[in-house]
C-alpha cells in the first residue's frame, strides 16, 4: 500500500496529470453537498484533496467521515486548480489530487489543541499533549530545520578533518560548575554515576590521544533552575582541537556558523565577527553577552561627579563605587510609569535606584536635575554626545552592580521604544576573561569559566603570589561567542602543562588528594605529553531558538522539561517501586 506514496507538500505543477498514493492526517474536512474538499497533511506539509461524487460517487460516505487527525491513505491524480481558487502563498496552491480511493487506517478523538491554528496556546496543554503539538506547523518547521542544523554541522566539521567521537554519560561527579544530576550504581553499592554537564575532560584526554580535532553533537545535563534557554537537558556542539591558538578556533567557528545560518535562514552572514574585550564589553555594555543591535551604550560619568552635591552618588564614589549612565535620545516617548519601572528593575539587581533627569534646549529638568551644576551638564553633553532631547538615568554603586543593573534597564528602554531590529543577526566574540573571580563571602576564588583554562602566558608568573584584590587582573585564553544579546557559546585555550594545572587547583582550593580523587585520570594524562589545545562549546538549543526567533528553547526541542524539570508528557520525574529502590540500597526520606 505504501510503496509509491508521495510526500503531500512536494506535490508540485509538473506533477499534474500523475497518479498519486499519499498517507496522513486529515487537518479539515469541507462537505459542500456532492463534493468533499479534505486538507491533507505530512511531514511535508499539506495538499488540498478532492472528492468529487461525479467521479467517484462511492466516496463521498467515507471522505465524510475522515474526520479532523484521521489517518488515511489516498490514491488520486494531480490536476491543476480552477484559476479563481489558486493560493500562491502556498507551496501546493496551484494543484490539488482528484481522489480515486480512500481508506481511513485510524481515527482520532477530537484534540484538546487545534492542529491548524498559529494563535499563542497555553504551554502546559502544549506540552501535555507534545505528539499532537509537533503536528502543528511552525513546531513541525522548528524540529525540522533543526535536523537541517545538525546535518549542516556535521558536513562542514568532517570536511574540515573533524573525527566525531562519542565520549561516556555515565562519569564521576566533578566538583566544579552547576549540580550534578546523579545516578545510583546497583553493582557498586553506596556509589553513585553523574551524568555529564559537558565532555570537558574526556575531550582533553582525546586530544593527549592524538585525535587533533574531535566534535560531537552531544546531550549535557545540569541540575540547576530552570528559565526560557535553560533545560536540564540541553544539546552541545562539542569541540576540541590541538595544535591551534585562540585566532584559528575562531575562525573554525565562524565558518561553521555561517554555514548554518545560511543553511537555517538562508542568509549569509559576513565574518570575521566584531571582537570586544571583556572589559571592552562590559564598560559599554554592562554585560559580557552584550546585545549589539541597538546602541544605548553605557557611560561611566564618575569624573563628571566627583564634586556632585548630590547625597547618594557622593557616598557612592566615597565608598570606592562608580556613577554610570544611559543616554536616550528622544526620550520624551518615555512615561513616568515606564521609568519608575526601570527603577524597579535596577532594584532587583542590588542598585539603591535608577536616577534620571530630562535634557532639552540646553537645560535639565525632573529627577535630578536640581542637584546638577551647569559644568557637569556640559561634561555630560560632551560625554553622552547630546545633539536633541534625551533622557538620562544614572546608577551609583560598585561597579558590578551598577553594571547588571544598567545593562537590564538598557535592554528594557530598547524593547519599549521598538529600537532592536528583530531581523538582524549580531554576532561577536568577548574575549579576554579575568582568568577567576573572588568571593568575599566564601573568601576564595572561583574559575570565571571553568579550572582548566590556561591563564594567557604573562599572567602565569603571578599565580604564585596572587591576591584576591589581583583576581580580576589575571587574564584567561577564553573566549565566548554571542548572539543578539545571548551567550550561544564558550571556549578556551586548555592547560597542557601539569605544573601550571596544579597551581591552578591550588588557587581555587583544590587539595592534592580531591584533584587525584576527582581528576586523575587527566592529570595524569597531562604528564605524557599533552599538546597544546583548545575548544569550545555551542549550545545547539540557544543558536536554534535565536535563528528561529522562539522566545524559549522548549520551541525547538521535541521533548522539552517545564520550567520545575517534569515532562508533562510522560509524568516524569516520577517515584519508583520499593524493589528498585532495595536494588540500589537507597531509600527516600524527607517527602
Amino acid at each position: 500500500m505504501f510503496k509509491n506514496r508521495s510526500y503531500c507538500g512536494e506535490l508540485k505543477q509538473s506533477d499534474v496529470g500523475r497518479r498519486v498514493d499519499l498517507a496522513g492526517w486529515v487537518e479539515s474536512n469541507r462537505n459542500l453537498g456532492g463534493i468533499v474538499f479534505i486538507k491533507l497533511r505530512d511531514v511535508s506539509g499539506t495538499v488540498q484533496v478532492v472528492v468529487d461524487s461525479s467521479s467517484a460517487p462511492g466516496l463521498l460516505e467515507a471522505a465524510d467521515q475522515a474526520r479532523s487527525e484521521f489517518v488515511v491513505f489516498i490514491t488520486g491524480t494531480v490536476r491543476k486548480r480552477d484559476e479563481k481558487n489558486i493560493k500562491p502563498d502556498l507551496p501546493t496552491g496551484h494543484i490539488e489530487v482528484l481522489c480515486e480511493s480512500l481508506v481511513i487506517l485510524n481515527a482520532s478523538l477530537v484534540p484538546p489543541i487545534p492542529i491548524d491554528s498559529k494563535d499563542t496556546l497555553n504551554e502546559d496543554t502544549r506540552l501535555k499533549y507534545r505528539y499532537l503539538d509537533l503536528r502543528r506547523e511552525e513546531m513541525r518547521d522548528a524540529i525540522i530545520k533543526r535536523h537541517l542544523a545538525a546535518q549542516s554541522i556535521r558536513r562542514y566539521l568532517n570536511n574540515n578533518r573533524f573525527f566525531e567521537i562519542e565520549t561516556p554519560v555515565l562519569n564521576k561527579s566533578t566538583p566544579e560548575g552547576a549540580r550534578d544530576f546523579l545516578v545510583p550504581s546497583r553493582i557498586s553499592k553506596g556509589e553513585f554515576y553523574a551524568l555529564p554537564q559537558s565532555p570537558q575532560l574526556f575531550k582533553q584526554i582525546l586530544m593527549i590521544s592524538g585525535f587533533d580535532r574531535y566534535y560531537q553533537i552531544v546531550k549535557c545535563f545540569r541540575d540547576e533552575d530552570l528559565r526560557g534557554d535553560r533545560q536540564p537537558e540541553f544539546t552541545q556542539v562539542d569541540l576540541e582541537l590541538s595544535f591551534v591558538d585562540m585566532d584559528a578556533i575562531i575562525g573554525v567557528i565562524e565558518g561553521l556558523l555561517k554555514e548554518v545560518v545560511r543553511d537555517v535562514n538562508g542568509i549569509d552572514i559576513p565574518v570575521p565577527f566584531p571582537r570586544l574585550t571583556y572589559r571592552e564589553a562590559m564598560d559599554r555594555y554592562g554585560s559580557d553577552a552584550p546585545d549589539t543591535r541597538f546602541g544605548l551604550e553605557i557611560a561611566d560619568c564618575s569624573d563628571v561627579f566627583k564634586n556632585s552635591e548630590f547625597s547618594v552618588f557622593a557616598q557612592a564614589l566615597a565608598s570606592g563605587g562608580v556613577i554610570r549612565g544611559i543616554a536616550v535620545p528622544d526620550g520624551g516617548k518615555l512615561s513616568r510609569k515606564m521609568t519608575d519601572q526601570y527603577g524597579e528593575d535596577a532594584r532587583v539587581f542590588g542598585a539603591k535606584s535608577l536616577f534620571m533627569f530630562k535634557y532639552s534646549n540646553n537645560a535639565a529638568e525632573g529627577g535630578i536635575a536640581k542637584y546638577l551644576k551647569p559644568e557637569e551638564l556640559e561634561q555630560l553633553k560632551a560625554r553622552f554626545n547630546l545633539s536633541g532631547p534625551a533622557t538620562l538615568f544614572f546608577a551609583a554603586d560598585t561597579y558590578a552592580t551598577v553594571s547588571s543593573a544598567l545593562a537590564s534597564v538598557r535592554v528594557k528602554i530598547a524593547r519599549d521604544l521598538g529600537l532592536i531590529d528583530e531581523k538582524k543577526l549580531n554576532f561577536l566574540w568577548v574575549t579576554d576573561f579575568p582568568l577567576f573571580e573572588y568571593s568575599e563571602q566564601d573568601r576564595r576564588f572561583y574559575s570565571k569559566h571553568h579550572p582548566f583554562t590556561s591563564p594567557k602566558a604573562e599572567f602565569i608568573p603571578q599565580l604564585d603570589s596572587l591576591k584576591p584584590e589581583q583576581a580580576d587582573k589575571v587574564l584567561a585564553q577564553a573566549y565566548d561567542v554571542v548572539l543578539n544579546g545571548v551567550e550561544i557559546g564558550g571556549g578556551s585555550i586548555r592547560i597542557n602543562n601539569p605544573e601550571v594545572q596544579s597551581k591552578i587547583f591550588a588557587l581555587l582550593g583544590i587539595t592534592k588528594e580531591e584533584a587525584d580523587e576527582k581528576f586523575s585520570f587527566l592529570v595524569d594524562a597531562l604528564k605524557y605529553g599533552a599538546p597544546p589545545h583548545g575548544g569550545i562549546a555551542l549550545g545547539l538549543d540557544r543558536i536554534m531558538m535565536i535563528l528561529l526567533g522562539k522566545k524559549s528553547i522548549r520551541d525547538v526541542m521535541a521533548f522539552p522539561k517545564t520550567t520545575k524539570g517534569q515532562c508533562l508528557m510522560s509524568n516524569a520525574p516520577s517515584p519508583v517501586s520499593p524493589v528498585q529502590l532495595q536494588e540500589l540500597n537507597l531509600k527516600v526520606v524527607g517527602k
